[in-house]
């Protein structure tokens, strides 16, 4: 009788107290609640990826591209120096002609992936044509640098710590 009344019991034992049951269940609930937090991530977070105004960045793009033809058409080109020894900045322009060099320009030190460590100067022209400054703390990794004045713009890049000079061109494609 004893084995009777325990047959029986297997066979009346709810659903939600057999462990199989909710191992099945576990899997699909896990990737449904996965899914919504996904879901809110993707609803609240920015997509620096995607422009918001692509249309003003287009025009934008023309206008550095125009910048970068007319750095070629005069024949610019520039060399910059990191000197660690007295902690300047030494950048040095060429020219077809000598008016095309500008009074005053503007150094950009990009990182390529961290920008919230950027370092942008702006330089007079020394009277040796030369251009000076202290030399900005750079942290180590790869460097876009941009040199430019109101309507030209040179481009280069930069090895921190295993380079100390440049040159810097036009980017044209």
């Amino acid at each position: 009788m004893t084995s009777m009344h325990t047959k029986h019991d297997k066979e009346h034992v709810r659903w939600y107290r057999e462990p199989f049951v909710w191992l099945l269940i576990t899997f699909p609930l896990t990737a449904v609640v996965a899914g919504f937090i996904t879901l809110g991530l993707a609803i609240s977070s920015d997509d620096g990826v995607v422009e918001d105004d692509y249309y003003l960045r287009g025009k934008e793009i023309n206008r550095v591209l125009a910048r970068d033809q007319a750095a070629a058409t005069r024949g610019l080109q520039g060399r910059v120096e990191l000197d660690d020894a007295s902690q300047q900045l030494l950048i040095h322009l060429t020219a077809r002609a000598q008016a095309a060099i500008a009074d005053n320009v503007e150094i950009k030190f990009l990182h390529a992936t961290r920008s919230g460590i950027d370092r942008i100067l702006i330089l007079a022209r020394q009277p040796d044509g030369s251009y000076r400054a202290p030399l900005p703390a750079l942290a180590q990794g790869h460097w876009n640098v941009q040199l430019a004045a109101q309507d030209w713009r040179l481009v280069g890049s930069l090895r921190i710590p295993n380079e100390h000079g440049l040159d810097l061109r036009p980017s044209l494609p």
